[in-house]
């Protein structure tokens, strides 16, 4: 049964892509979790002085296909996943590796769906939470973000970004000028990392939920 849970950010699975959600397959069984930005969620701090606050783009403003390694914040657990992202109807994707299940977020509808190839079914239910989608290249609209640095990742220029997730844990986020995510950071250890970033159209078909799937009602935990 497809079971999503409450706002989870410890483990820095794909926290900060795109605000978007999340899928983790343990033992079989699918469950969805909001990654919002890695950012305490406050209004955008300002200045005393008036001026906006420095922040970085977070959502992507061209389409792409990234796969990303997660790691557990320990180092001893690691996988891949798959993000898709297509700019002109705000829609992603995110395929974990060696999995049936696949998901399909559309921020237009705000409508979060999780398709089971394998069992053949599909649970649609809106975006968890409340948060708003940043638009494409516009800085972060919430949360406080201090620019460290500048760093290489999958043979990408990206900024190194200090700022809190959602339960106050300090994280290093990477991220380029038109707004990928390629690193996340906790503690000293890397938890997301881009291995892979093309630069490419992608179709609308991989955003299209498979004809023949049963519709399965989203079970809360």
């Amino acid at each position: 049964m497809v079971v999503w849970s409450r706002v989870l950010q410890r483990s820095g699975l794909l926290a900060a892509v795109l605000g978007l959600v999340s899928v983790n397959v343990l033992g079989g069984t699918a469950r969805a979790e909001q990654t919002e930005t890695p950012a305490v969620q406050d209004s955008a701090q300002t200045p005393a002085d008036g001026t906006p606050a420095e922040a970085p783009a977070i959502t992507p403003s061209t389409d792409v296909d990234v796969e990303y390694e997660l790691a557990s914040p320990q180092g001893d657990v690691s996988t891949r996943q798959r993000m898709r992202w297509q700019v002109a109807t705000l829609r992603q994707r995110l395929d974990p590796d060696k999995s049936s299940v696949f998901m399909i977020t559309s921020w237009r509808d705000r409508t979060l769906s999780v398709v089971d190839m394998g069992r053949k079914r599909v649970s649609i239910m809106p975006v968890p939470g409340t948060q708003q989608l940043t638009p494409p290249g516009q800085p972060a609209m919430v949360g406080s973000y201090a620019r460290l640095g500048s760093s290489v990742v999958a043979s990408e220029q990206c900024t190194v970004w200090r700022t809190k997730d959602t339960d106050g844990h300090q994280t290093d986020a990477c991220y380029t000028a038109d707004g990928l995510l390629l690193q996340v950071a906790q503690g000293g250890q890397i938890t997301v990392r881009a291995v892979s970033v093309q630069r490419t159209p992608q179709p609308d078909s991989l955003f299209v939920i498979p004809d023949g799937l049963k519709r399965e009602a989203p079970a809360h935990p």
